[in-house]
């Protein structure tokens, strides 16, 4: 079927003000505007009262969404080979009773398509443990392949936030703590699922739009909350939160989410200097700019009505809402001269030029379903020549490749940290697997996952992982305890008063206790599974954007989960102590989606494992780690000392305090930590420069790095660059990543691995772009927080061949 409507030749001007009010309007939530009855998608009431209010929609977001908060299940949501009749049901309403402008199909994908059926990822932090460009672009573009393949034209894809405060429940969306980090992976999600390159380039039907989320400074909230607000200064919010920005729009990225959070009191979704200033004039971007969830809604705290709010963020830079109020008041806006009607033909006219560059004008619909959809609710017949129940959606990508990449990137999140001469784990071990999250799957999805299938046949937790690779008969179990408490006791996950996160054993606890040490008894050695989880029910309550509301007695992370405390829970330890007394070694698995405080548990054990949530083949990566010496993962954002050590981030300034009297800061874990056998490195040959004005026409200094794997296996791993800068009169960071490369080395052998530093690395970002200016760095690629003896100085010279810092 063709659209009988094309991109108007004057553009959003010649639409009715209705219409153009409707392009820029994202109110509704998919699973309330059709659902499948019978076998057959049917539009409901609240989708037509929509289109005959406005003519039309600008974008639906949510057709597919499946969690809790959609309430939609297996039994009740859209199947997976039927998603393009649910889509095709509404275009053709749109069709038929509106104004027939394409509609923009959005969906989540956080980590994979949140839909029934779609590929659960790693979390962002676990991709940062890896480090792997090459692979989170070939992730990025079999889920982009799988969502359009459905019908989907949009993804909302997080990676924009910068992890400054462990505290704050949605770290496990973030890349890193370390923004060169953030940048590399984020440009490469944005490349792998919309294959474009720049701005200019078209959206191909295997691929998506990204709107990469949240724009700007939501990762340093203060305390750790959600949305609160950034008290950063420009140049703070220039090098650390706009970073990653700025590498997304330079490949193309279609849009960007605005914020809740404020910067210095200005809410992101009402700050014209970001949203129009910084990445319009300044970086020359111009694609769509989408609210987050009711966020111009809640500019009511800053303006007198919803007209005043819609104003604010659509002069602001604001394209399109996301389940607002206030944007459905922008004639009496207008009509009150609050904005120019100019503004909104502006925004209307970004909508509809993403619509063009993802082929929507005059391109097919998706299959249309046989009866009639605006009809009626009640069931009738699906499609003539509808997929079958269960066969994978046209031109979706293989499932065994994408299991393989799946599995791969689950393997490199796994960072060994210590391993005490106890691992690898040898064939016939006799092996205790204790702990809360010793055989809980969804402890290892993440937030924002959607149900799984049953059977689940790819899944493994690690207790099913070693059950296979040992034999049920050399595996002895016991959970132990809850995440944040006793295991079954009427208290069960209730924290005690006054001591956040813990919770006192009681009798039932005991016992759980007592199984603990029972399993552990004879055994060879201990596994002790410990952590977060993300695990959202459907009996939870939720804000109205989505959030966990008053969150579910163990879960201990996600969106709406922030915690005053990272310190591990004392029932958590209390399991490691009952296993300690078993007498074997013990070695510690924290999976979880934030930096913990491991100092204590660190005293515990005799080895420790970190795995960001790995997705459902977790399991089975944490074995390999354990068996095969598979860990090559790298901590992507600092573990602290203790509990209320802050700042924390390995780049944070130098201080000239001696921090804190009852704790050594140094005793924490940094970006970067990582046990690799046998594996060394160094950097090799003269420190190099190259004059600034060289630097800005795309000019480079080259380091090489020499990497050494004197083991007997091939070793693939990240070697990563760092740097600090030498800038008179600014306070230089104590560290940062410069860049970062992931290689293999075969056992016995050296690789050369060459640094081309560009302008990225070398320029200062300050003012959220890179600029080339004459400076001094020490350059070096060991573990050291500070630059070391053989740190190669490099130089970034000005017209007389010299740097500041010589002078």
């Amino acid at each position: 079927m063709t659209l009988g409507t094309t991109l108007p030749a004057g553009g959003a001007a010649t639409l009715p003000l209705a219409t153009r009010i409707g392009q820029v309007n994202q109110r509704l939530k998919g699973w309330e505007a059709v659902r499948w009855v019978d076998g057959a998608p049917r539009i409901t009431d609240v989708l037509r009262r929509e289109v005959d209010r406005w003519g039309g929609l600008g974008a639906l977001y949510g057709v597919l969404r499946a969690d809790p908060w959609s309430a939609v299940r297996w039994d009740n949501g859209i199947p997976p080979e039927r998603s393009a009749e649910a889509y095709a049901a509404v275009q053709d309403h749109v069709n038929t009773f509106g104004d027939g402008i394409p509609v923009l199909f959005v969906e989540e994908a956080p980590h994979g398509l949140m839909a029934l059926g779609g590929t659960t990822l790693p979390v962002n932090l676990a991709l940062g443990a890896g480090m792997d460009a090459d692979l989170t672009e070939e992730l990025a573009a079999a889920v982009a392949a799988e969502a359009r393949a459905r019908g989907t034209h949009v993804a909302l894809v997080s990676g924009l936030d910068v992890l400054r405060d462990p505290r704050w429940g949605r770290a496990e969306e973030c890349f890193s703590e370390d923004p060169a980090l953030a940048a590399l992976l984020v440009a490469a999600t944005v490349r792998g699922m919309q294959g474009t390159a720049s701005a200019n380039d078209p959206i191909d039907g295997s691929h998506v739009a990204v709107v990469a989320k949240h724009l700007a400074g939501q990762g340093a909230g203060i305390g750790g909350r959600n949305g609160s607000g950034a008290p950063v200064g420009r140049r703070e919010l220039g090098e650390i939160h706009l970073r990653p920005a700025h590498a997304a729009a330079r490949v193309g990225v279609a849009g960007f989410m605005a914020a809740y959070n404020d910067v210095d009191g200005v809410p992101c979704s009402a700050n014209e200097e970001l949203l129009t200033g910084t990445i319009r004039e300044q970086w020359g971007w111009d694609g769509l700019v989408m609210a987050d969830g009711t966020a111009i809604d809640r500019l009511r705290d800053s303006s007198p009505d919803p007209a005043f709010a819609a104003a604010l963020a659509l002069k602001a830079g604001v394209d399109l809402s996301l389940w607002d109020e206030a944007f459905t008041h922008l004639e009496p806006a207008i009509e009150r001269g609050l904005v120019e009607e100019a503004v909104l033909d502006r925004a209307a006219n970004r909508v509809l030029a993403l619509k063009r560059r993802l082929g929507l004008f005059g391109s097919p619909t998706p299959e249309q379903p046989a009866a009639e959809a605006g009809a009626s609710d009640a069931p009738g017949a699906p499609a003539a020549g509808a997929p079958a129940a269960g066969a994978p959606p046209a031109g979706a990508p293989a499932a065994r490749d994408l299991v393989e990449l799946v599995g791969r990137a689950a393997r490199q999140s796994v960072v060994l940290v210590e391993d005490g001469g106890v691992l690898p784990l040898r064939p016939g071990t006799t092996i205790a697997v204790v702990g809360p999250n010793a055989d809980d799957l969804d402890a290892q999805l993440g937030d924002y996952t959607p149900p799984r299938p049953a059977p689940d046949p790819g899944a493994s937790t690690v207790r099913s992982a070693l059950t296979a690779r040992f034999g049920a008969d050399n595996v002895r179990y016991a959970e132990g305890s809850r995440l944040r408490g006793s295991l079954d006791g009427p208290n069960a996950g209730v924290p005690e008063a006054g001591v956040p996160g813990a919770a006192g054993p009681d009798e039932t606890g005991t016992q759980a206790l007592d199984q603990v040490r029972a399993a552990s008894a004879g055994a060879d050695v201990c596994v002790v599974v410990l952590g977060g989880s993300s695990r959202r029910t459907y009996d939870d309550e939720f804000a109205d954007n989505g959030a966990v509301d008053g969150p579910a007695l163990d879960t201990t992370n996600g969106e709406g989960v922030d915690l005053s405390s990272v310190a591990l829970p004392q029932a958590q330890l209390d399991v490691v102590r009952a296993a300690r007394e078993g007498g074997s070694p013990v070695v510690a698995v924290v999976l979880d989606g934030r930096p913990r405080a491991l100092t204590e548990l660190r005293s515990l054990v005799d080895a420790l494992l970190v795995v960001p949530f790995p997705g459902p083949s977790g399991g089975e990566a944490v074995a390999a780690a354990l068996c095969d010496g598979t860990a090559s993962g790298r901590l992507p954002a600092t573990f602290p000392a203790a509990d209320g050590v802050m700042p924390v981030a390995h780049d944070e300034r130098m201080e000239t305090a001696r921090g804190y009297v009852d704790t050594d800061v140094l005793r924490r874990l940094p970006l970067g930590t990582a046990l690799l056998p046998g594996v060394t490195t160094r950097l090799r040959g003269e420190a190099p420069s190259v004059p600034a004005d060289d630097l800005s026409d795309g000019g480079a200094a080259t380091l090489t790095v020499e990497v050494t794997n004197t083991g007997p296996e091939t070793r693939s791993l990240p070697v990563p660059l760092y740097a600090r800068r030498h800038e008179p009169g600014i306070r230089p960071r104590r560290r940062q990543l410069l860049a970062v490369r992931r290689v293999t080395v075969a056992p016995g052998a050296t690789t050369e691995v060459a640094f081309d530093l560009g302008l990225d690395e070398l320029g200062s970002w300050a003012t959220g772009a890179p600029v080339a200016a004459p400076v001094t760095l020490s350059v070096w690629c060991t573990p050291e927080p500070d630059p070391p003896a053989d740190a190669l100085p490099v130089r970034v010279t000005d017209q007389n061949g010299a740097t500041p810092w010589e002078r």
